[in-house]
């Protein structure tokens, strides 16, 4: 998985699945864009986002969560529930904005 921090006010935190990088999802009216620009930073294991993300949402940051592995660490890590979790062509993702 790939997970960037994105220094603001309040800390972005974007995570998602590296398989999905570059990719774009559509579905009906909805769509969901895995951009590199944003979504591309250093690849870590599941323990590793699970840590990162319970430090993280210490520090009060806002969460982009994508693909299924990252959206099971996320779970894992508490940061969301299963209500929160949407789905675009099967590919599952959360905000996270506390």
């Amino acid at each position: 998985m790939f997970v960037k921090i994105i220094k603001s006010h309040r800390d972005i935190v974007a995570v998602c699945d590296s398989e999905l990088l570059g990719r774009k999802f559509e579905e009906g009216d909805f769509q969901l864009e895995v951009k590199e620009n944003f979504f591309f930073g250093e690849k870590f294991l599941e323990d590793e986002v699970v840590n990162i993300m319970q430090k993280m949402q210490e520090e009060d940051a806002t969460f982009n969560i994508v693909g299924n592995k990252s959206i099971n660490a996320a779970l894992k890590a508490g940061i969301i529930s299963e209500e929160g979790i949407k789905k675009i062509q099967g590919v599952q993702f959360a905000l996270v904005l506390l």
